[in-house]
């Protein structure tokens, strides 16, 4: 983690927003939205762009966990990073590729298509940009709408990051750090 403390503490139960409570129910709410709560309509409205990249998108669930988490390991956001570990895993991941991400594109053992994309969102970190190479071999397998959504997922899990790191939101008590040569 960027900080051993949270700058903004997340939420208690009974310091969470009503209309906010009534779309997280009385189930358990992570620290994300426990921190993004003190700011109740930015946390409406993102959620629905995040539900978006997230549930609703065009690319394949695998794709979209892949570009994620590289979007989250070079922001060096272990939060972010944990969180879509599993997820990664149950959307086709496996853990060598998992690990392997952090490496890169240039990493042996990645398809040309997996990495175009991880090339992708190197590009997009770094530069703001996809090269026309990186363009074109993406084009070779995705239309319109998933060039767009990539990009979109880039960029939400970017803004993120960066949000996770600077508020200094903590991994929830049961979830378990990862060990220190697997994170970021």
């Amino acid at each position: 983690m960027r900080t051993d403390e949270p700058r903004v503490a997340p939420l208690a139960d009974a310091e969470i927003d009503s209309e906010i409570r009534e779309i997280f129910g009385e189930g358990d709410v992570l620290n994300i939205f426990r921190t993004l709560a003190h700011h109740p309509k930015l946390l409406k409205r993102w959620l629905v762009f995040g539900n978006h990249v997230l549930s609703k998108g065009t690319l394949s669930a695998r794709d979209r966990e892949l570009v994620i988490l590289r979007a989250g390991w070079l922001c060096r956001s272990e939060y972010e990073w944990t969180q879509h570990h599993g997820i990664g895993l149950l959307s086709g991941l496996t853990e060598e590729e998992i690990d392997r991400i952090s490496v890169g594109p240039d990493a042996d053992g990645w398809s040309d298509f997996d990495r175009a994309q991880l090339r992708a969102v190197d590009e997009l970190v770094g530069d703001a940009f996809i090269s026309d190479a990186t363009w074109a071999a993406l084009s070779q397998r995705y239309d319109t709408q998933q060039m767009i959504d990539l990009i979109f997922a880039v960029g939400q899990y970017n803004l993120v990051s960066m949000a996770l790191n600077s508020l200094g939101v903590q991994l929830e008590d049961r979830t378990e750090r990862l060990p220190e040569g697997r994170r970021p």
